[in-house]
């Protein structure tokens, strides 16, 4: 049984950094397309970063590039996206994603990423000016 589990939100001021966690079990491929999700209050749910499994196929919305990254720790099955430089704008529910290839990549206008089967949960980043 495919499971993700985020971890890691919490409330932040500006300028500060947080680090999500997404513990993956279940998939019987370790060829994966993976990323995270945001959905800020009041907006559609949108692509942040993606990845494929090894690090390869990167991609991230210009609204984080060059402050967030996202990673993976093969070995312990999970997957980061660490958060440097956060602004009140990052505030939202943020969601890890996962799926096996191909990967679809993302209409523009969904951001930056892989269409998904697989989502975990979610956790709540909130940043404070």
């Amino acid at each position: 049984q495919v499971k993700l589990v985020e971890s890691g939100g919490g409330s932040v001021q500006a300028g500060g950094s947080l680090r999500l966690s997404c513990a993956v079990s279940g998939f019987t491929s370790n060829s994966l397309c993976m990323g995270w999700f945001r959905q800020a209050p009041g907006k559609d749910r949108e692509g942040i970063a993606a990845m494929y499994t090894g690090g390869s196929n990167l991609r991230y919305a210009d609204s984080v590039k060059g402050r967030f990254t996202i990673s993976q720790d093969r070995a312990k099955n999970t997957l980061y996206l660490q958060m440097n430089s956060l602004k009140p704008e990052d505030t939202g529910m943020y969601y890890c994603t996962v799926d096996y290839p191909p990967c679809k990549v993302l209409p523009v206008d969904r951001g930056a990423g892989y269409e998904s089967t697989y989502w975990g949960q979610g956790t709540q980043v909130t940043v404070s000016s």
